[in-house]
């Protein structure tokens, strides 16, 4: 049974999610570069150290999600039922994605990741760094489920796997800097996800059948994260 946060955790929860929060706000209205931590501070009415230690470096005012996220992701390829591919796995990950823009407010959105990977140099970079690291990660969990992939093969098709959310990323980036309507991406989206889906899928049971003699994809048992 689940452990009930305390009060202590609550609040530093709540904390963190308010100074999250008034960052957001900041850089919709001023942009990514045009904010210092200590505009953060001085908005959140709390002191300095106060933010780095909920956020140690810039960056993660709009990247502090990440480990999370990866965790989901590996989560969903490792314990995928017998049969099924990776891409097959992230299905339901690429639909809550797609659908959690479809209910964004422009004038919000402008300060959250998908706008600002678009608009600022630096967090692109942060963000290219962030899904090498998941890319990294799916990896690994390709090749716990099904060893007879070689590490090289599971690498290059994580890749193009963790390259479906950056292509949703982009797209609805840009989409809040040009205002277009959040249904209308969305819209456009899920087709595009879905074709890159079903290659991927069938790319990899492609790859299983040059690496196994029985040409199926193995039943896997490994643990849940």
């Amino acid at each position: 049974m689940p452990r009930t946060p305390g009060l202590r955790e609550r609040k530093k929860a709540q904390t963190r999610q308010h100074i999250a929060d008034t960052a957001a706000l900041l850089f919709a209205e001023h942009g990514y570069e045009g904010v210092s931590v200590a505009d953060v501070a001085a908005a959140a009415e709390v002191s300095g150290q106060t933010v780095y230690n909920y956020f140690p470096v810039k960056p993660d005012f709009v990247l502090d999600r990440a480990e999370e996220f990866r965790e989901r992701l590996v989560r969903a390829i490792t314990v995928r039922p017998a049969g099924t591919s990776p891409a097959h796995a992230l299905r339901e990950l690429v639909h809550v994605d797609i659908e959690r823009h479809r209910g964004a407010v422009l004038e919000e959105a402008r300060g959250q990741f998908p706008a600002l990977y678009a608009s600022s140099a630096v967090l692109r970079q942060a963000g290219l760094q962030m899904y090498e690291e998941q890319a990294v990660a799916a990896a690994a969990a390709i090749v716990a489920t099904c060893p007879a992939v070689p590490p090289a093969v599971a690498r290059a098709h994580a890749a193009a796997l963790v390259s479906v959310f950056q292509l949703i990323t982009d797209r609805t980036g840009h989409g809040v800097l040009a205002a277009t309507p959040p249904d209308v991406v969305a819209d456009e989206l899920v087709p595009q996800a879905a074709a890159v889906l079903d290659d991927l899928d069938r790319h990899f049971h492609q790859i299983i059948a040059h690496t196994r003699p029985d040409h199926t994809v193995p039943d896997h048992t490994a643990p849940a994260l």
